[in-house]
């Protein structure tokens, strides 16, 4: 790891959303095929399905956008960006 390259909180609270949202969905999935023995109010939405779905992208898009090196990658492209725009010469008409 770098001197002063840090890892943002984020990055894992992706992981752990990523984590529950398989947990969820995979019970909901679960109980699609093995209904409970008792029905719950409204359990024909099957909210463990959808619930679970959610979580999987929220954890996957922060884990994706708070990924360690990433926002430095982004800062280095930007920096060769602008000395390039700095270098060429204008075409503006004078």
């Amino acid at each position: 790891m770098h001197g002063d390259e840090r890892i943002s909180i984020w990055f894992f609270i992706g992981g752990v959303l990523f984590t529950y949202g398989i947990l969820i969905c995979g019970t909901g999935v679960y109980e699609l095929w093995n209904p409970p023995g008792q029905k719950v109010v409204l359990g024909e939405l099957h909210a463990s399905v959808w619930w679970g779905a959610l979580l999987i992208v929220l954890g996957a898009v922060y884990s994706w956008q708070f990924f360690p090196g990433r926002r430095q990658k982004k800062a280095e492209e930007a920096a060769k960006t602008a000395a390039t725009k700095a270098t060429e010469p204008s075409r503006h008409a004078g």
